[in-house]
């Protein structure tokens, strides 16, 4: 979700349930800590970072799927942009998603149709899942993905101590600051996230940076 720069007390990932998840959907705290989650992102910059880096690494018809596309706020953005994109997500198909795009109701673990995507982006959404299930779906994106962009937490304690202190300023709830710690824990130092996922293996171009906030972001694209 959220941090510092991630240099100071280093600890090891550790991947644990996020309460958000074992929400209703329709939930009034999930419905809060929906809206903390935008107000994080707002402030990381993440949907601008993806506007910015994506038109630099796609080509001409390439299709896009954002993985974990929740309430598809970014996914809108970014088709208003320009951005070919389908959302994969078992929430429900929002009531705004472009007409004439796709909506995969399914879990990104079990989805048939990567085939189907060049490009594969995630939003806060990788550090969900602990290594087995990382090298799993990088097993299938090493096959059909030719760009695999992400933004995920940089792990630090630091990190986990900046969104206890600031969270509460915002109004975050009692989800949002749980799973703000829980998802600090299973982000990502360096170049973690491409080992986990196998594009480490040569035949990928990977770029790994951790912005001021403390975001851990990935641009990895298949070599020629």
């Amino acid at each position: 979700m959220w941090g510092l720069p991630g240099n100071l007390s280093a600890m090891n990932r550790a991947c644990e349930p996020e309460l958000l998840d074992s929400l209703p959907h329709d939930h009034p705290d999930a419905a809060h800590s929906r809206r903390d989650l935008r107000l994080i992102n707002a402030f990381m910059r993440n949907r601008a970072w993806f506007e910015r880096m994506l038109p630099r690494v796609l080509r001409a018809d390439e299709r896009v799927l954002e993985l974990g596309a929740g309430t598809g706020e970014m996914g809108i953005a970014l088709n208003r942009r320009g951005i070919p994109l389908d959302g994969l997500d078992p929430c429900p198909r929002p009531p705004a998603w472009p007409a004439g795009r796709e909506w995969h109701r399914a879990d990104l673990r079990s989805f048939s149709g990567y085939d189907a995507y060049a490009a594969v982006i995630g939003n806060l959404i990788f550090h969900h899942l602990p290594g087995d299930e990382l090298a799993r779906l990088g097993s299938v994106l090493r096959r059909t993905a030719r760009v695999v962009v992400a933004c995920e937490p940089g792990r630090s304690r630091m990190s986990q101590a900046a969104m206890a202190a600031v969270g509460p300023l915002l109004g975050a709830n009692h989800v949002t600051l749980h799973d703000a710690r829980v998802s600090i824990a299973a982000g990502f130092r360096g170049t973690e996230l491409p080992a986990a996922l196998g594009l480490d293996d040569g035949s990928w171009e990977c770029s790994c940076t951790v912005t001021t906030l403390g975001a851990s972001r990935m641009v990895a694209v298949r070599r020629s």
